[in-house]
């Protein structure tokens, strides 16, 4: 995964340099007014350090690079929307779809570590309760999950977007339960409020984000990072979509008896009441 789209990757950084690249990405609106010496005191590195950060990543300086990258904040969802139609072709425009789809799948699968989504599967698994926190666009997964978890047997609790409501569901989480956050584009402070207390409850964390530099990160227990496109392209839901399904079906086939048991009940009970509740 290239770092804001330019021709360097993480892998290829040094240590300062992730610290840098990471200290960026965490600070985007802010870096407009930031000195290179403020950015050095804040990372606890040498002026000398940051200066040539902009040179390994194609810049002749702090100025060019900040230029660079207004250009691409100055992103609203419409122009989100322009760049996608820019990109496309109306005859063509499915093709075009289906292949930055595809895109954005091949590039989850090259960072989905199977230790990791074992140790997600066997969390699920040992859960008491799922608490899943996903605000505006990942509202959509947050319904799947509930959805599918919910009729094969799990405790799933879907936890409010935002304001004091949050804590009248967070105040009952203990060690015994998982909470799962999708945390896009930024951490929200919603998020960090989540992460800190889970950590000091000792509860699992599983995140599912689009970022490969940030802070939640260090603060998540398992993570999963999903392609959606760079953060001024129009965002696509389909590489999280295929991992919360992935994450369905590989609870179920842990615990497949189980799972179809309840499935063997639901099905009963439709068929036992389709007299009053027609199914549609």
């Amino acid at each position: 995964m290239n770092f804001l789209d330019l021709d360097i990757s993480l892998e290829d950084m040094t240590g300062s340099q992730k610290k840098i690249a990471d200290f960026i990405s965490k600070n985007l609106t802010r870096l407009a007014y930031l000195t290179e010496r403020e950015i050095a005191d804040e990372l606890k590195l040498s002026s000398a350090t940051v200066s040539r950060f902009w040179r390994t990543i194609g810049f002749d300086s702090n100025k060019e690079f900040k230029n660079y990258l207004r250009n691409k904040m100055l992103t609203t969802p419409a122009n989100k929307l322009e760049d996608i139609l820019s990109k496309t072709e109306k005859e063509d425009l499915q093709v075009e779809m289906f292949s930055l789809a595809a895109n954005n799948l091949s590039e989850t699968s090259k960072y989905l570590a199977a230790d990791q989504f074992q140790k997600a599967i066997s969390a699920l698994n040992s859960a008491r309760n799922i608490y899943i926190y996903g605000p505006g666009p990942c509202e959509c997964l947050v319904n799947l999950l509930e959805f599918r978890l919910n009729r094969i047997g799990f405790n799933i609790k879907k936890m409010p977007k935002s304001g004091h409501e949050i804590f009248e569901t967070l105040v009952n989480v203990t060690d015994e339960d998982v909470i799962i956050l999708f945390g896009f584009v930024n951490m929200l402070q919603e998020i960090r409020v989540l992460l800190d207390y889970a950590k000091k409850k000792c509860c699992t964390t599983i995140l599912i984000t689009d970022l490969l530099v940030s802070e939640m990160i260090e603060m998540s227990d398992i993570i999963f990072y999903t392609a959606r496109g760079e953060l001024w392209e129009f965002h696509s839901m389909v590489a999280p979509v295929v991992l919360v399904e992935s994450l369905i079906v590989g609870v179920s086939q842990k615990n497949e008896e189980k799972s179809l048991s309840k499935l063997n009940d639901l099905h009963q009970l439709r068929k036992n009441y389709e007299a009053f509740i027609p199914r549609y």
